[in-house]
């Protein structure tokens, strides 16, 4: 298949988003993905994150992922998406340093986020992105393409307003990421 395309077409059919745009996106997102350096190699980890006063908090476990992201520092987060209502995809890239939440008062803000481990085990330390570049770029997906499964849409309009999130029902039993009691 060739594709006869002159870079004025490719442009027209990439917008740059603005910050304002990018942070709109974060903020109804629920999973990305979290690049690190890893010994010299490049790492990606998906993870489920929030928004929260102008940076991105996740939680980890001890491991590779902890140490990659705030013993190096630099990381990059990536999220992206699609709506096949105008046939646009979207995707967002926050490059900054990462760093352990360690103060109390920070813990204690940290454990009050809606953050749940999607796992069965704790993942009791917190980790906050402090974005220094924040990018996004929207595309259209061309006419004679047919999203399907193969970009995670199966095509029904409840399916792409689905929420990825992973939160304990009401009345569950303990929930290793539910929020705490702190004293004031």
């Amino acid at each position: 298949m060739h594709f006869d395309v002159t870079m004025d077409e490719r442009q027209e059919a990439t917008q740059v988003l603005r910050e304002s745009e990018c942070w709109e996106l974060l903020g109804h997102a629920k999973v990305g993905r979290l690049a690190v350096d890893i010994a010299g190699q490049p790492d990606i980890f998906p993870i489920n994150f929030v928004v929260d006063k102008s940076g991105i908090v996740f939680r980890s476990a001890a491991g590779t992922k902890l140490a990659g992201a705030v013993l190096n520092r630099f990381v990059a987060f990536e999220i992206d998406g699609y709506h096949p209502d105008d046939r646009s995809a979207w995707s967002v890239v926050v490059k900054g340093q990462a760093r352990a939440i360690e103060r109390m008062q920070e813990v204690f803000d940290a454990e009050d986020l809606p953050l749940y481990p999607w796992l069965a085990w704790e993942k009791p330390n917190f980790v906050r992105i402090e974005p220094t570049v924040i990018t996004g770029r929207r595309y259209h997906i061309l006419d004679s393409a047919i999203p399907d499964s193969s970009i995670g849409w199966d095509g029904s309009p409840e399916h792409h307003e689905a929420a990825l999130a992973a939160e304990p029902a009401p009345g569950a039993p303990f929930h290793p990421g539910a929020p705490k009691l702190h004293p004031d």
